[in-house]
């Protein structure tokens, strides 16, 4: 079963011993981050910091200055990893102990961008806007996405991309001293806080017969009970009981014409990615490039694993990377609906979280790796190679050793 570990540029820059210990993990390829965004990272191993702090979005490798010439939405440099090109020096260091080394971009998920930019952001139902969150209803935010996407994955030596955020994002967001958990918002009322409002998206659920009023004040009024503390998600059911609620709080038609447009604009957000990335490893004779979406087959999710209809999306990229990490009956259903819709060729990778101190099993992992491939996975991701201590790649070591 064919392991991919993540890794950033700084885990692999200046430390010249971490190209082969990640290869002696028993993995076969790295995603490597080549356009991410803000982070606070431990690096546990590296000899000269223990610390990097990735103030904000940034792409690790050069821009093209024509392609980004003329436009107002553009990728920002970074100065906390040393060097003109810390993507390529990395990967050439990784590809040196015989991995293969595939790109990882992050889409639309980058707080600078939407700090400069707020009228280019998800506003939700009470006027707020999410600047981590660009909406991706917006013409200008897709067309730098996808610009983005062709330059930050086709970068020289990569042989796949794995596309993050590669549709809505919404409420969660992790930022740095998170103080949204004091109210339990469940999955439905995430999704109630992720809608947006911007004039693009209220004219858009216009044309599918929601007025865009009325369902701004049946999102503010469904909320208000949670506010109070006086409803909270009933336990069980996972994704679909989480829509179902969803169809209870704002009405099923309002719920589903809001869904509508949404689906809509991811689907076509994708394509129009997607599309720009083939094109560009196409102009570089990348034969067999791969494309993956980080992504959850239900299609209400927002973040960084996109809500996705399994069926549309297998029939535009060669596969996904999904949230495995978690029980038996998580995994179940996270792969179990795509499998009617792959090919002999789809990449199905789960992703395992290996990482004890952020809730990963690495003890767990040859385990939950049989299981998810019984599911239907046939590849495994590790999250991720740079922030685990040693322990835990001990027990990657041990878990991969054991697996075909």
């Amino acid at each position: 079963m064919r392991a991919s570990a993540f890794v950033y540029p700084w885990d692999v820059v200046g430390d010249p011993a971490a190209a082969r210990r990640i290869a002696d993990l028993g993995v076969e390829q790295v995603t490597l981050a080549s356009a991410y965004h803000s982070t606070r990272a431990l690096t546990p191993r590296h000899p000269r910091h223990r610390v990097v702090a990735a103030r904000h979005s940034a792409v690790y490798y050069p821009v093209d200055p024509a392609r980004w010439e003329s436009r107002r939405l553009r990728p920002y440099t970074q100065d906390w990893v040393a060097g003109e090109d810390p993507y390529g020096e990395a990967a050439a260091a990784l590809a040196d102990a015989g991995l293969e080394v595939h790109s990882w971009v992050i889409l639309a998920h980058n707080t600078r961008l939407g700090g400069e930019h707020p009228h280019l952001t998800v506003r939700n139902a009470y006027g707020d806007r999410y600047p981590w969150a660009p909406c991706i209803a917006r013409e200008e935010v897709r067309a730098y996405a996808a610009a983005l996407a062709a330059e930050a994955a086709v970068r020289p030596g990569a042989r796949g991309v794995e596309l993050e955020s590669c549709g809505w994002y919404g409420l969660g967001h992790l930022s740095a001293h998170d103080k949204t958990g004091g109210v339990r918002l469940g999955g439905a009322g995430r999704y109630l806080m992720s809608l947006c409002f911007c004039p693009e998206c209220e004219a858009g659920y216009a044309a599918h017969g929601a007025d865009p009023e009325r369902l701004l004040r049946a999102t503010a009024g469904a909320l208000e009970p949670l506010w109070r503390g006086e409803r909270e998600e009933a336990a069980g059911g996972g994704r679909a009981r989480e829509w179902e609620e969803v169809e209870k709080l704002l009405g099923q038609e309002l719920a589903r014409a809001a869904a509508s447009w949404r689906e809509q604009v991811a689907s076509a957000f994708q394509a129009e990615v997607v599309t720009a990335v083939r094109k560009a490893a196409a102009a570089r004779r990348t034969e067999g490039f791969r494309v993956l979406l980080h992504a959850d087959p239900a299609p209400h999710r927002c973040g960084a694993d996109v809500g996705v209809d399994p069926a549309g999306v297998l029939a535009l990229a060669d596969g996904v990377v999904l949230p495995c990490t978690g029980d038996g009956a998580e995994r179940e259903a996270v792969l179990a609906p795509f499998g009617p819709h792959r090919t002999p060729s789809t990449v199905l990778a789960a992703n395992l979280t290996v990482v004890g101190g952020m809730g990963g099993r690495p003890a767990e992992l040859a385990g939950d790796a049989a299981h998810a491939r019984e599911l239907g996975a046939t590849e495994v991701r590790l999250y991720h190679a740079g922030l685990a201590c040693d322990a835990d790649l001990a027990a990657v070591r041990t878990a991969l050793s054991r697996l075909d």
